[in-house]
């Protein structure tokens, strides 16, 4: 049975008219091998969490795309870096993404926004900024993407990310002022953000000079601290030890004390008082110290 022509093309018309017969069938392009990989990729990392098939994958997708014209498929090969920046970072391979997406772009540069914007984002959340300091710089500098539409919020991002928490201000400054990006408003916020974090900069730096200081300070008390303390341990071991002795060999340990101590000479008319005061101490010590002789016990 044959069918009814004007059934037959019923659906063709709802889509845009009944087609000529001199009218070519336009066929909708296959995809690529690339983007089946990248499909396939992205299966792998959302719904099976297989994180390392992910990667593999993506590098798969990546060396049939060498073999396209430099131009071809911009969208997957972002797409690709996408999917290989999440898997490395959910395997703690976090510190291998730059090289990584660097090897398919071979200069930061020419890395696309989208990339370069999760790789900020990814070592700024790892306190690492330094890692891309250079690489952002590189980009920024770039003629080719002082024109793109992403620069304002990439300079943004590179500007709180990490050239003010690494404490860069003056080049954070050039940047703001010598960037035609920025308008008046927000090149004034940043420059007030810029001024703050030098204001919070010379506050902590003040703050760890008076920590340091009075660290110095303690530092020297308990060193002072210790010596008396191990002076007066030293003066009370010499003051038994000096009254455990013989009355004569007191005396002469007296004697050499004042010798070495108050450095006075003992031939010296002018001493004699002094010693005789000496003598008299030395004296009254012995006899309360010795005990009475009806104390003694009497030896039958």
């Amino acid at each position: 049975m044959k069918s009814d022509p004007a059934t037959s093309a019923a659906p063709l018309r709802a889509l845009g008219g009944a087609l000529r017969s001199s009218e070519p069938v336009r066929a909708v392009p296959a995809p690529s091998a690339a983007a089946l990989l990248l499909e396939e990729a992205a299966d792998l990392l959302v719904v099976n969490l297989d994180f390392g098939a992910a990667l593999r994958t993506c590098e798969r997708a990546w060396q049939g795309l060498a073999e396209e014209p430099a131009g071809a498929s911009l969208e997957v090969k972002c797409s690709l870096c996408v999917v290989g920046i999440q898997a490395l970072a959910e395997m703690d391979r976090w510190r291998e993404v730059l090289s990584w997406v660097l090897q398919y772009y071979q200069a930061p540069e020419k890395l696309p926004p989208k990339v370069l914007e999760l790789c900020v984002l990814l070592y700024s959340k790892m306190q690492e900024p330094g890692a891309v300091l250079d690489g952002v710089r590189a980009w920024l500098q770039d003629p080719d993407n002082q024109g793109l539409p992403e620069y304002r919020s990439l300079a943004e991002l590179h500007l709180q990310r990490v050239l003010l928490p690494l404490g860069l201000l003056s080049e954070a400054e050039e940047l703001v002022v010598g960037s035609a990006a920025f308008s008046e408003k927000q090149r004034l916020d940043a420059l007030q953000a810029v001024s703050a974090a030098r204001q919070q900069q010379t506050h902590g730096h003040s703050g760890s000079e008076e920590t340091r200081t009075l660290n110095q300070e303690g530092s020297s008390s308990h060193k002072f601290l210790s010596l008396l303390t191990l002076l007066r341990h030293l003066w009370d071991s010499a003051v038994s030890h000096f009254f455990s002795l013989p009355f004569s060999k007191s005396l002469l340990a007296a004697l050499l004390l004042c010798l070495l101590v108050l450095r006075f000479d003992p031939a010296s008319p002018r001493s004699l008082p002094f010693l005789y005061k000496l003598a008299q101490i030395f004296q009254r010590i012995r006899e309360a110290v010795s005990p009475p002789l009806c104390q003694l016990p009497i030896q039958h």
